[in-house]
């Protein structure tokens, strides 16, 4: 590693602890992996990446369940400096074929019970190389790098070099590939390990329950970032599992969670102050936390959650602090470094604490969507602010409130779910004249989705078996909770949908 590197891993290993022989990540299953195994580890994968010659800025997309392995090929990729390009596990083929054709990735590793259609679908694309990686740390990615050297390799890199891709899709249903550069992720890095007051080793160290999905930006990068950067242990789950996360709280000190986990964790008896007893720090995003959430978590726990907010495209924009007031119902103050306004349609500023368009600038800022540099054009100013397409208000002492989203996004259990998608799939399938999919309130998830079809004339539709077909198309946490059959959707003079109505009219 050179002095002058800017690749992002670099950074990371500047950061392990001297011992490296102490515990880096302990997992659900009993294993524990040392700071050195990682270093090995991911040295291995990137050693072997490099073996197999792919052009310069190559694409290395992963869709694997989580595990440690899989953390190791994402810092492999970083290392070997290629771009790293992970895919939601629940993504069905008509998804993974649309990734795989957009970003004509020179490597794609799947879990070995997808290699049958996931393999087909690359080499069609054009794919050189499809590996297999299991949970279970077994796979033939593991078995071809097990020859490779360990010795480090750290390819250098600049700050403006894109690291990853992170498809991100708009309300036109057509996914985008968001870049993040090296530097967008170290600068976003460094900026929340000291916002949220990460303690070192020498302070007596965090410990960071990860029971996130690692294939997008909260699991990848706010939370292993932020435990890497900061030579943190992290307890790693495999999935989410709230009595799980209720018996290791007492080994920990930081927990990252969507509104969700923390619905459930408060469904648990024994959560209270004693199992919180060594907590430092709760922290919520990727959807919007209820107040009655906010509040009954400090009632039961004696902790503030502290909530924050960010982007695909942006990583973290703002965040509540760590030392003052953590505002229930807001997303806090910009970070530092983050440029953030209100706006009204003409892009003018709006007056304190009103609603408007929300525009940021900043070193976290995205360099741009995948080969689409018109797409690109669009959603940034004149004077480089990315639109994000979110509305909300900014109070005088810079506290931001997001009131909802400029289209129809939904935001489901922190997951986005973009209802043209969807609409597109429904009305495709038999029968089918017109749909509409609208996001309703839900104490669990935040929003869920409910379809309303129409059917064509002469035709029967049934709700279920709608939803049971829209099944086999797309991942299960896009499906919509409920399906049902209209005569007609209510328009306005100019031929729209109304969607606000159904929205009204379908809440529970």
């Amino acid at each position: 590693m050179t002095k002058n590197d800017s690749n992002l891993y670099a950074a990371l290993r500047a950061a392990f602890p001297d011992d490296l022989s102490a515990t880096a990540v302990e997992t659900d299953t009993g294993l524990f992996y040392t700071w050195c195994d990682l270093e090995r580890g991911s040295a291995m994968l990137a050693n072997f990446l490099r073996s197999l010659d792919l052009p310069e800025g190559s694409r290395i997309a992963a869709q694997v369940d989580k595990s440690v392995e899989a953390l190791l090929l994402y810092l492999a990729t970083l290392r070997a400096g290629y771009v790293f390009l992970p895919l939601n596990t629940a993504y069905q083929s008509a998804e993974v074929a649309y990734f795989i054709g957009d970003a004509e990735p020179a490597v794609v590793v799947c879990t070995g019970k997808n290699f049958p259609w996931v393999s087909k679908l690359a080499f069609q694309a054009g794919t050189q190389w499809v590996f297999t990686l299991n949970d279970d740390r077994t796979g033939s990615l593991l078995e071809r790098a097990a020859c490779a050297m360990d010795q480090p390799t750290c390819v250098p890199k600049q700050p403006e070099d894109v690291a990853v891709i992170i498809y991100t899709s708009g309300t036109t249903g057509r996914s985008k590939g968001a870049m993040l550069t090296h530097g967008n992720m170290l600068s976003n890095a460094l900026v929340l390990k000291d916002h949220w007051g990460w303690r070192s080793p020498a302070q007596g160290g965090d410990v960071l329950i990860h029971a996130l999905p690692i294939f997008h930006v909260h699991g990848l990068f706010v939370a292993c970032h932020g435990a890497l950067i900061n030579g943190s242990k992290m307890i790693w789950l495999a999935r989410f599992d709230p009595k799980l996360v209720l018996h290791r709280l007492p080994d920990a000190s930081v927990f990252m969670g969507v509104p969700t986990l923390y619905v459930r964790l408060l469904a648990e008896p024994g959560l209270g102050r004693a199992a919180c007893r060594n907590m430092r720090l709760f922290i919520s995003g990727s959807a919007p936390l209820l107040t009655d959430t906010f509040n009954a978590w400090q009632q039961r726990t004696g902790h503030t959650i502290l909530e924050r907010y960010g982007m695909s495209e942006t990583i973290m924009l703002t965040s509540n602090p760590y030392l003052g007031l953590r505002r229930g119902g807001t997303v806090g103050q910009p970070l530092p470094g983050v440029q953030l306004r209100v706006v009204d349609g003409q892009g003018n500023s709006v007056p304190t604490g009103e609603i408007g368009d929300i525009q940021v600038k900043g070193p976290n800022v995205f360099a741009g969507y995948w080969r689409m540099p018109e797409k690109t054009a669009q959603e940034f100013t004149a004077d480089g602010f990315f639109k994000t397409g979110d509305v909300g208000k900014q109070e005088a002492d810079g506290y931001v409130t997001i009131v909802g989203r400029s289209k129809d996004l939904i935001i489901s259990g922190g997951y986005n779910v973009y209802p043209a998608e969807l609409e597109s799939f429904i009305n495709d399938l038999p029968g089918v004249a017109e749909s509409a999919v609208v996001g309703v309130p839900d104490p669990d998830f935040g929003e869920v989705g409910v379809a309303l079809v129409v059917p064509r004339p002469g035709v029967v539709l049934d709700g279920a078996a709608v939803l049971a077909q829209l099944k086999a198309s797309v991942a299960n946490y896009k499906v919509p909770k409920q399906c049902y059959v209209l005569q007609e959707l209510p328009r306005n003079a100019m031929g729209k949908v109304q969607k606000n109505l159904l929205r009204q009219q379908y809440s529970r």
